[in-house]
């Protein structure tokens, strides 16, 4: 995820109506008697960042006055990767970012949101969240660090373009592969692919002179935006339901400024924790629709989508549990929150990971 700043800034090619209405949130002046949040996204422009002032657009009387959001777009006011940071701090009130860059202040954040062959779709997550404690270990963590972790917004599987058909994941060893580091890079390396991170503006052309020759980056919509079809022929999916092996729920967030939080009443926060739920729910199926029409364009311009198999992702889960258990180790809280979803995982509700896989592993707890 560390090339995301980048990545965003080609998100301005969607939805060129969202775009130009960046300068111009919908929540022009504070609320008459009640608060204003600043309020900012990680998204730049296109459909997401639409999504978003909408919804923000909504607050203050959906609040009935007592709080209304003033919603930026990425880079806004601070830059992404200090998205955290400004709210930490207080220069934001709130934030809407990808779950991951939480990861420099909140080490667990690593597996706050997806990672491969893990937690597989959004529901799953949810469970995770709001039913098996998930939420609270979040929040008891971001409070440390004087935020106030809401709940998770979902977004949408990231995806693989390649210029080769990839049919199984032997079709990767030797490929040269963009990736975005850490622990997917991990896992494709460990199947052959020889790994590099580049930014997302140089993904395009890498594609066009051959310097790469797969490139894995965010869901149909944008990278149809972006120019893929241009410079590949393939689209390289997990089987039939499992749209992406190594990051099939790209998750994001809401978090708050505890003191921006603290300030509000206890009925507005519920209202604040409702409406982040209606958010998510909307956020995830307008990005679905967006993907939707992105598909019929890929088709029409002759792009192939090959599938791996269900072979396919036992060989890459058997590949990926013991670097679970390596990032899991890294820091306690990681591994704490680790723990609950290998045990869902290896419950007969989901029955993702063989025990067998994890004999011999241990967690640093």
């Amino acid at each position: 995820m560390k090339t995301i700043t980048t990545r965003r800034s080609a998100l301005r090619t969607i939805a060129g109506a969202g775009a130009a209405t960046l300068a111009a949130p919908h929540v022009a002046s504070a609320a008459s008697h009640g608060t204003t949040w600043k309020i900012q996204t990680s998204w730049p422009g296109g459909a997401g960042l639409q999504i978003f002032k909408d919804w923000c657009a909504t607050i203050q009387e959906k609040s009935g006055g007592e709080l209304a959001f003033q919603p930026f777009g990425a880079n806004d006011v601070v830059g992404d990767f200090q998205l955290y940071d400004a709210v930490k701090n207080g220069v934001l009130d709130a934030i809407n970012p990808f779950t991951i860059y939480g990861q420099g202040i909140v080490p667990a954040a690593t597996f706050l949101t997806s990672y491969p062959l893990g937690l597989r779709n959004p529901h799953e997550w949810d469970v995770f969240y709001y039913g098996l404690g998930g939420l609270e270990i979040a929040r008891e963590l971001f409070a440390e660090q004087n935020m106030m972790f809401v709940g998770p917004v979902h977004h949408g599987p990231n995806i693989i373009h390649s210029k080769v058909p990839i049919r199984s994941i032997d079709d990767f060893a030797g490929r040269k592969m963009r990736l975005p580091g850490g622990m997917v890079a991990e896992v494709f390396t460990e199947i052959g692919a020889e790994t590099t991170v580049l930014p997302g503006s140089e993904i395009f052309p890498a594609l066009e002179k051959g310097t790469i020759d797969v490139a894995d980056y965010v869901g149909p919509a944008v990278n149809y935006a972006l120019g893929f079809s241009q410079v590949t022929d393939y689209i390289v999916m997990g089987p039939p339901g499992f749209m992406s092996l190594y990051q099939p729920v790209d998750l994001m967030d809401i978090t708050v400024g505890m003191d921006a939080w603290n300030a509000l009443s206890p009925e507005m926060q519920q209202f604040v924790e409702m409406e982040t739920h209606v958010y998510s729910d909307m956020h995830h199926a307008a990005i679905q629709k967006a993907d939707q029409e992105a598909w019929e364009k890929f088709e029409a311009d002759g792009t192939e989508v090959t599938r791996l198999s269900q072979d396919d992702v036992a060989l890459m889960t058997e590949v990926a549990v013991p670097i679970w258990f390596d990032y899991a180790n890294r820091d306690p809280n990681a591994a704490r929150v680790f723990k609950i979803q290998l045990d869902y995982m290896q419950s007969g509700s989901l029955g993702y990971v063989d025990p067998a896989l994890t004999d011999g592993l241990t967690l640093d707890l």
